[in-house]
């Protein structure tokens, strides 16, 4: 087969949840003997080379167009007054890469094309009308109207909450009206597939998990934990992400530190805010961005996932689950996850939760070495990307139109 795989984004380096669900995608059909044509904005951001997937092989080819999606506070303003799309999606919507899918399309033959993402959705009038029949998939990462409702509902701030609710309202909108005119739509979770069905997404409505590459996140015996370590590590440029480390770090780990006073800290992730890096916090270690995400996570022992709000799946989990860490985290952070607290995971929600179940870890109640077997078994059961990338090609392959029948 040949897809078409159109992305908010260049899906290289792999270091944040949605660049390494895009990324693992294109490189699994690409070891399984398909070609795969990737169109993604070339963004400020996330700017790349038009060579960032050669190492993919030849069946993997990258064409990229710039488009600017930074956050301007003047388009912000014009957008509210104005604007017809939600902000979040309008700063994706791009004349030169409406062009640029139309020549693709005109010149060479797809068997479907895979959106990825609510953001890039409102280009598929444009693919309907440039290749009427063509198979074109939504591979949905959230359902984005309900994490901007989640993050107004906890925003302090009046003048925010009310912004935060209108972008949320206007979301809500924009996916009951796009998201049902796909032939099929891919939920990256169970309840985002419940949540796609209830916006009148037709069917198909598949549950299709992120997965996880063995090979590249195989534990690595050399490396040895630290003892009465926790990290974090994810994206901080994700809302969602740095509210829940804000949580964490003012309503439990004052209380822990003091508690337990020999535990660490160790907090990892791209884009991590200035007021992050400059943090004076006992036992509080701020490293930014690394380079290995594997390697970080094996160095230290408990991995936490205090998260608030959000949706879809969180990637890093199944990665730090993969090379078989132990994980604490909130019920919603471990949604749409097929785990079972106290088994291959970890939940607890109120702050006095976490300081108690951080308290049976310090004491060596905790046995995380059990739990973290139990989760490394999970993920190669259930996330291998192998089956991520079966589950498509199985899409794919329902979607193709009915040969017609010869001429009598």
């Amino acid at each position: 087969m040949h897809i078409l795989q159109l992305c908010p984004r260049v899906p290289y380096p792999p270091h944040d949840g949605g660049a390494i669900a895009m990324y693992d995608v294109a490189a699994g059909l690409a070891r399984a003997g398909h070609r795969v044509t990737v169109l993604a904005l070339n963004t400020p951001k996330h700017q790349q080379p038009s060579t960032a997937l050669s190492h993919l092989g030849p069946r993997v080819r990258l064409v990229t167009v710039d488009v600017d999606t930074s956050l301007s506070p003047v388009r912000a303003l014009r957008n509210l007054l104005l604007g017809r799309l939600p902000y979040n999606v309008e700063r994706f919507v791009s004349p030169a890469v409406e062009a640029r899918l139309a020549e693709l399309l005109a010149q060479e033959q797809f068997d479907a094309v895979q959106v990825e993402g609510t953001f890039v959705a409102w280009y598929v009038d444009a693919i309907e009308r440039l290749a009427p029949g063509l198979p074109v998939v939504l591979r949905a990462h959230n359902v984005e109207y309900t994490i901007w409702q989640m993050l107004a509902e906890r925003e302090n701030n009046v003048l925010k909450r009310v912004y935060l609710r209108h972008l949320a309202r206007r979301l809500q909108q924009f996916e009951h009206r796009m998201l049902p005119r796909f032939q099929a739509v891919a939920a990256i979770t169970e309840p985002d597939q419940k949540r796609l069905r209830r916006l009148g997404c037709p069917e198909p409505v598949v549950f299709v998990p992120a997965g996880v590459d063995l090979d590249r996140f195989r534990p690595d015996p050399a490396i040895r934990p630290r003892p009465r370590t926790l990290f974090m590590i994810g994206s901080l440029n994700w809302l969602p992400n740095l509210e829940g480390l804000d949580w964490f770090l003012q309503q439990v780990w004052p209380q822990a530190k003091a508690r337990f006073p020999e535990l660490e800290l160790h907090i990892a992730g791209k884009d991590t805010p200035e007021r992050i890096r400059n943090l004076q916090l006992p036992g509080v270690t701020v490293h930014g961005f690394v380079e290995s995400a594997a390697r970080f996570m094996q160095e230290y022992e408990l991995m936490l996932v205090p998260l608030l709000s959000g949706g879809g799946m969180r990637i890093k989990i199944i990665e730090g689950m993969a090379l078989g860490k132990c994980i604490m985290s909130t019920g919603l952070g471990s949604e749409g996850i097929h785990v079972r607290d106290g088994f291959d995971i970890v939940l607890c929600d109120e702050p006095t939760e976490w300081v108690e179940r951080l308290g049976r870890y310090y004491r060596g109640e905790l046995d995380q070495q059990a739990i973290g077997q139990e989760a490394a078994r999970t993920i190669a059961r259930l996330y291998d990307n192998r089956r991520v990338v079966e589950s498509f090609l199985d899409l794919y392959t329902i979607l193709q139109p009915a040969p017609r029948a010869a001429a009598r």
